[in-house]
């Protein structure tokens, strides 16, 4: 049986074109950017226009996943965007730059200036982050909203046994890109 899937921020639909092509799941996006939109249908995909930190229009649980792929930290209600996450998927995907990243910590130390590394190239002043998060405040955040969910970090095992070690004592210090799996207990 294929799995639904609903990716929210979705860009120009290249996760889900891997996800219909790859894993024939059925797939649908919403994405704030008319020329994310544009390139999405050009690829065949079912995306719609619209922001995604407000009440969506879809029933619950009508998803197998609802997915947000670096995206947590650029809308201005994350919180509203979880709980509808929370309520049309079955389960969640959430992936965001870990701001707490100790090169992060290091360059707002010793340099005096907003770290770089999570940017993905941008300065900060033309970045669309908005909400700088760490491991930590996403699981505050969350369980405020749903204390009764499984939360598992899904990529913390990289197959360097040292920076594995080092991100499974403390990923909010050394998992700069964490990925998670949330579920129902």
């Amino acid at each position: 049986q294929e799995s639904s899937v609903l990716d929210l921020g979705s860009g120009d639909g290249t996760l889900l074109e891997l996800l219909r092509d790859k894993k024939k799941c059925k797939v649908r996006g919403i994405e704030l950017s008319t020329s994310g939109v544009a390139i999405s249908v050009k690829k065949g995909l079912h995306v719609s226009e619209g922001r995604i930190d407000t009440p969506l229009e879809f029933a619950d649980q009508e998803f197998d996943y609802a997915i947000c792929n670096t995206t947590l930290q650029m809308v201005s209600y994350p919180e509203t965007l979880l709980q509808e996450m929370l309520r049309i998927g079955k389960k969640q995907i959430i992936s965001f730059p870990n701001f707490a990243f100790y090169r992060n910590r290091f360059q707002l130390l010793f340099k005096g200036q907003m770290p770089r590394h999570c940017l993905f190239g941008y300065e900060w002043y033309n970045t669309g982050h908005i909400h700088q998060l760490s491991i930590k405040d996403f699981y505050v955040l969350l369980n405020k909203i749903a204390s009764d969910r499984k939360i598992t970090m899904i990529n913390s095992e990289n197959g360097n046994l040292l920076k594995d070690l080092f991100i499974k004592s403390n990923p909010n210090l050394f998992q700069v890109f964490p990925v998670f799996l949330i579920e129902r207990m």
